[in-house]
C-alpha cells in the first residue's frame, strides 16, 4: 500500500515550491503588463509591428521566480520577504493557488475542447484548394488547431462573397499561422492559469490580440497586391453581414478574429493608415527582439538557482524525550567539528561534546548532511546518523549508509 501521508507531504511541499516561484512572476507581470500598456499608448501608437514586439517580452516572466536576488538582495528580501514566509508555511495559501491554476486551466482549455469538438463536426468545403469548414454561426472568420489548423468561414460569406475576396479572407487566416499566431495564443492562454492572480493577463487579451490582428492585415495587404481601400472593403462587406449579439456563439479560444463592431471600426481605421514597410527591417526587428529574449533569458540564468543545488550545511538536531525535534545548530562553525566522505561522518569528539555542553543538550542527538535545496528553505533528501557519547576514540567514525531507493527525492531533483 502507497505510504498517503508521505505522498501528501510531498505535494504539499511541492505546491509551496511552485507557489513560491509563481507568486514572485505574478508580481512582476503586473509592472511589465502596466509597462506595455503605456508604451503602446505613448511611443508605439504608430508602429504596428514594434506593438506587436513589445508581447514578446512576456516570455522571461514564468523563469524570475528562482532570481537569487529574492534572497540575496537586502532591499528586495525587505519586501518581499513576508510573501515569501507566507508561500513557504502556509499550506493552505498553496493549496488555494494550485486550485485556481486548475479551475482556470479547465474553464480556458475546456472551450479550447469543445470549441475544437464543435468545428470537427461542420462541413467541410474546397477553395482555391484550401479545406475550410464552414459553420451557420455568424462569426468572423478564424483558425482553430495547432499541428493541424482548421480554417472556419460562415455560410453567409460563401454565400456573398466573390471568389476574389473570399481568397483574401483565407490569406488572412493562413497569415495569421504562417505567423505563428496560433501558438502565441496558447502561450498566453498557459501564462493566464499560471498567474490566474493577475486579472490584468486576462482583462489586456484583447489588446494583445488586435495588435496580432493588426499584424495580419498589414501583411496581408503588403503580399496580397491589392491596395489598403480594396482590403478594407473586404473587411467592411463583412461587417455589414454579421449581426451582432448572435445567441449561441461559443467563444473563440485560439484566435476568433474580432467579435465586436468597435474592433472592426478599429482595424479600418489602422487599415486607412498602412503605409508599405521594408520587410528587411521588419525581419530585422524581430531578429533583434529575439536575440534580447534569448540574452535576457540567459541573464535570467545565470542570476537564478539551479534545478537542484547541493546543501552544505551540516545540522545537528536534538530530540527530546517527547519526540520534539529542535536544530542546535546549522552554521560554518560546525564544519570545523564535524565532517564526512561516502561511508563515514568524522567527529571531533572532544569539541563537539563541549558543544552539546554549551547547549545544554541531553536528548538524542542526531547529524543531518548531504541533502540537496531547490531554493533556500526547500531542501531534500538528506543523509543522518545518530551521535553517541561514551567513545574514548579522538575522532569519532560513525558509519551511514547513502539512501539510493527515495523516489520522491529523486523526482524532487528533477522537477
Amino acid at each position: 500500500m502507497p505510504d498517503w501521508s508521505r505522498i501528501g507531504s510531498f505535494m504539499d511541499f511541492c505546491a509551496a515550491y511552485y507557489t513560491t516561484q509563481l507568486v514572485r512572476c505574478a508580481a512582476f507581470s503586473f509592472v511589465l503588463i502596466g509597462l506595455i500598456m503605456l508604451l503602446r499608448k505613448a511611443l508605439f501608437s504608430e508602429r504596428t509591428f514594434l506593438r506587436g514586439l513589445l508581447w514578446s517580452s512576456f516570455l522571461l516572466i514564468p523563469f524570475l521566480g528562482k532570481l537569487k536576488l529574492f534572497y540575496e538582495n537586502a532591499a528586495v528580501l525587505r519586501m518581499t520577504w513576508r510573501v515569501t514566509h507566507g508561500t513557504m508555511t502556509c499550506l493552505w495559501a498553496d493549496r488555494i493557488y494550485m486550485a485556481g491554476i486548475f479551475v482556470t486551466a479547465v474553464c480556458i482549455f475546456g472551450k479550447r475542447l469543445r470549441f475544437r469538438k464543435s468545428v470537427a463536426g461542420m462541413e467541410r468545403v474546397s477553395l482555391d484548394n484550401v479545406v475550410v469548414s464552414v459553420t451557420d454561426m455568424n462569426v468572423t472568420p478564424f483558425t482553430v488547431g495547432l499541428f493541424a489548423p482548421k480554417i472556419v468561414i460562415p455560410k453567409v460569406m460563401l454565400e456573398s462573397y466573390s471568389r476574389e475576396e473570399l481568397k483574401s479572407v483565407i490569406q488572412h487566416e493562413r497569415t495569421h499561422i504562417r505567423l505563428g499566431h496560433l501558438w502565441f495564443g496558447l502561450a498566453w492562454d498557459i501564462l493566464r492559469c499560471l498567474l490566474w492572480v493577475n486579472p490584468f493577463l486576462t482583462i489586456f487579451q484583447k489588446q494583445f490580440q488586435a495588435d496580432l490582428e493588426d499584424i495580419c492585415d498589414r501583411v496581408c495587404i503588403q503580399n496580397s497586391g491589392r491596395t489598403a481601400h480594396e482590403y478594407g472593403l473586404v473587411l467592411l462587406k463583412t461587417l455589414k453581414l454579421l449581426r451582432s449579439g448572435t445567441e449561441g456563439t461559443p467563444p473563440a479560444v485560439t484566435y476568433a478574429g474580432e467579435k465586436e463592431f468597435a474592433d472592426m471600426k478599429r482595424r479600418m481605421g489602422e487599415i486607412a493608415g498602412f503605409r508599405p514597410y521594408q520587410k528587411k527591417i521588419c525581419v530585422g526587428m524581430a531578429a533583434i527582439a529575439s536575440l534580447i529574449i534569448v540574452v535576457m533569458l540567459l541573464a535570467v540564468h545565470t542570476h537564478s538557482y539551479a534545478r537542484c543545488n547541493k546543501n552544505e550545511d551540516i545540522l545537528v538536531y536534538e530530540y527530546d524525550s517527547e519526540g520534539n525535534a529542535g536544530i542546535l545548530d546549522y552554521g560554518s562553525s560546525i564544519h570545523q567539528i564535524i565532517s564526512y566522505d561516502d561511508s563515514y561522518v568524522y567527529v571531533d569528539r572532544e569539541a563537539f561534546e563541549d558543544f552539546l555542553d554549551k547547549n545544554n543538550a541531553d536528548g538524542d542527538i542526531f547529524i543531518v548532511f548531504g541533502d540537496f535545496y531547490k531554493l533556500p528553505g526547500f531542501s531534500s533528501g538528506g543523509e543522518s546518523c545518530p551521535y553517541e557519547t561514551g567513545s574514548d576514540a579522538g575522532v569519532v567514525q560513525i558509519p551511514y549508509q547513502r539512501q539510493t531507493n527515495d523516489w520522491m527525492a529523486t523526482l524532487f531533483k528533477i522537477l
